[in-house]
């Protein structure tokens, strides 16, 4: 191992201990804390007890019995009251919590927050070694960039990690060509819990060729295999739980509250917690859900489907599969929502940003400055300092000029998240196998060239 990568491997790691770190400090100091997994525990608690844990009344009930902590603070219960009783998880992710939930909640949270730790970290490390083959440097610098700006996951220990982390480490597994199976795994799981997360890398796998086509189709295959007997489990305990998901969807969506795009959101004051989809640009100018649904829908689905048919049409080769994966990383995050926990799937943008890079030019340039900015744009502290910096703003009260002008402040993770998917579907666009797959051979020979450098630099040292 160089001292380049050895180097990089030990900031990566430190980034992501400073996020858990801070994250668990941040949570420890409010009462009720971890609230996202505090839900799904007690939500797969009441399967166990036999009762439904879609019904907000029945889950308060069994949550009142055992637990009975609620925040403190009457804005943060508000919040808590609205995120936790009201369940919006699938049935899969109650089944995969259900080992956490036999256990007391204080060993359940510990051991929750580890795994989750080391999923993240895992991922984190798997993305690097991906983009290290065409710039290290540029790649080290931007995974440390978004392992440091992740307290919000271990705040609220949302099964964003886990989906995520594992999206990723199964294209580590399929594009190394290594414990494939266990990329399969991985990326079932990944699907039963968060499919809006993972859903539009696992079209890749489906568009890109039959080898990788098979995967995916396994990886579906084994997404259902977990999602049946979760789904009959529920039934049989909560017979209307379809009808009672589909309602605490509705009823977190409504004007105000806390899944609602609009700029009435009452989570969007003084938080990085913020919802980062696309409907949170438009509802800005137009503040009703069909205008800023459809608008939402219309510009994603127009990029997704040029997207689909390059996908459809190319020889798949590394460079493909990187700027293709890049582009859908940014654009998965836009039409549904998504918060910045679920933003850790920008890892997947780094390989493209790092290939583009290594080719050098003004593509270059720009892809290493988007990138960053989605980065920032979508990281804890950043989205903290300027959620408190504009919170006093009143939209409402702006002309469509100012609107406009201040737009970038007001929302930025989605500004910059269009902007990237538009960057990188335009260079993919662009692709042509010959040359690029060339140029691919070429990155790869100087990064390996950059890496033995390194090594023998070290013996001569010795």
């Amino acid at each position: 191992m160089t001292r380049l990568r050895r180097l990089s491997i030990w900031l990566i790691v430190l980034c992501c201990v400073f996020s858990v770190i801070s994250g668990v400090a941040l949570d420890s100091a409010s009462a009720a804390g971890t609230t996202n997994f505090r839900a799904v525990y007690y939500g797969a608690r009441c399967l166990i007890r036999h009762t439904d844990p879609y019904n907000p009344t029945d889950f308060l009930r069994l949550y009142r019995e055992e637990s009975g902590e609620f925040p403190q603070d009457p804005n943060k219960a508000l919040l808590f009251i609205r995120a936790v009783p009201v369940r919006v998880n699938l049935p899969t992710t109650l089944l995969l919590v259900t080992p956490f939930a036999w256990l007391a909640w204080g060993l359940a949270r510990l051991l929750w927050l580890a795994l989750i730790a080391v999923v993240f970290t895992s991922a984190a490390l798997c993305a690097w070694d991906l983009a290290s083959d065409y710039a290290p440097k540029v790649s080290v610098v931007l995974i440390c960039l978004l392992a440091a700006n992740s307290q919000v996951l271990f705040i609220v220990g949302n099964t964003a990690a886990l989906a995520v982390g594992l999206c990723v480490a199964a294209v580590w597994c399929f594009a190394r060509g290594r414990f494939v199976f266990a990329g399969v795994a991985c990326l079932a799981i990944s699907l039963a819990i968060k499919p809006h997360d993972s859903g539009l890398v696992w079209l890749y796998f489906v568009l890109a060729s039959s080898a990788y086509r098979k995967r995916a189709f396994q990886s579906l295959t084994l997404a259902v295999v977990l999602a049946a007997p979760a789904v009959l489990w529920v039934s049989a305990i909560a017979p209307q739980w379809r009808q009672e998901l589909r309602s605490n969807l509705a009823e977190t969506s409504r004007h105000g509250d806390i899944s609602d795009p609009g700029p009435d959101n009452m989570s969007r004051r003084g938080s990085a917690d913020v919802l980062i989809n696309l409907q949170t640009v438009v509802s800005v100018f137009h503040d009703e859900p069909l205008v800023y649904n459809v608008a939402s829908f219309l510009i994603c689905g127009s990029l997704l489907a040029i997207w689909s048919l390059k996908t459809l049409r190319s020889e798949t080769s590394p460079a493909h599969m990187w700027l293709a994966l890049a582009t859908v990383a940014a654009l998965s995050l836009l039409p549904l929502y998504h918060r910045p926990y679920d933003a850790k799937l920008l890892m997947l943008s780094v390989p493209g940003c790092a290939w583009l890079w290594s080719r050098g030019g003004l593509a270059g340039r720009l892809a290493l400055v988007l990138t960053t900015a989605a980065v920032l744009a979508t990281g804890d502290i950043p989205l903290a300092f300027l959620a408190r910096l504009f919170s006093h703003l009143e939209v409402h009260s702006m002309s469509f000029g100012e609107k406009l002008l201040t737009l970038p402040l007001l929302r930025p993770a989605p500004v910059v998240l269009l902007t990237l998917s538009g960057f990188f579907l335009w260079r993919y666009s662009q692709f042509t196998n010959a040359e690029e797959i060339k140029a691919d051979r070429s990155a790869r020979e100087q990064a390996r060239e950059f890496h033995s450098q390194e090594g023998s630099n070290r013996i001569r040292h010795w």
